[in-house]
């Protein structure tokens, strides 16, 4: 498998390696021994899925204390997925990376705990695995607005996405009150 370092510290591309032939393919999606030596060295307690259509943007959502890694991939469709540095005291605080994930790429990306996360749907429709290393808590769980000018995430939307209520109404990070964001290095 090969590793993809971002400009944030931690946050990780991985490029599974695909045995295919004329059949069919095979890959292994989680192997901990291997998926350690490459800097993931989670326990993962609860996979979760989503499914969306195209224009659909989920986040950017995070939950504190309790935070969750997130080892997430496309099992079907095509998305824009991106992660943001909410951790007070980090050198790269308030900065995004963004990855395209498909089914036809099959790259997972590693989001550690303490950062935003979220996803625009750029293919028809999206069904969206995550493999969480801790368990959802919803009195912990808030978003930064997906379209803060202050982070600047350039999203390739083509007209305005459809959010959700809370996604919509979320604060920019500016907004969050310090103490209500992880700290870095926790």
């Amino acid at each position: 498998m090969k590793v993809v370092e971002t400009e944030i510290p931690g946050v990780l591309v991985v490029e599974p390696v695909v045995h295919g032939d004329e059949r069919g393919w095979f890959l292994e999606g989680w192997q901990q021994r291997r998926y350690a030596e490459a800097g993931i060295d989670a326990v993962f307690v609860q996979d979760n899925y989503s499914f969306s259509r195209h224009g659909v943007l989920r986040g950017m959502h995070l939950q504190h204390p309790h935070g969750q890694g997130k080892l997430v991939q496309v099992l079907e469709g095509e998305v824009f997925d991106v992660v943001v540095d909410v951790r007070r005291g980090s050198p790269t605080f308030g900065r995004w990376t963004g990855v395209i994930l498909s089914a036809g790429n099959r790259r997972q990306f590693w989001v550690p705990p303490g950062l935003a996360h979220g996803f625009l749907v750029t293919g028809e429709c999206a069904l969206f695995s995550y493999k969480c290393t801790g368990f959802y808590h919803p009195e912990c769980e808030f978003a930064v607005r997906w379209d803060d000018p202050d982070i600047g995430i350039d999203w390739p939307v083509v007209g305005p996405p459809q959010l959700s209520d809370k996604d919509r109404e979320a604060p920019r990070l500016r907004d969050i009150p310090p103490e209500r964001l992880p700290e870095y290095g926790e």
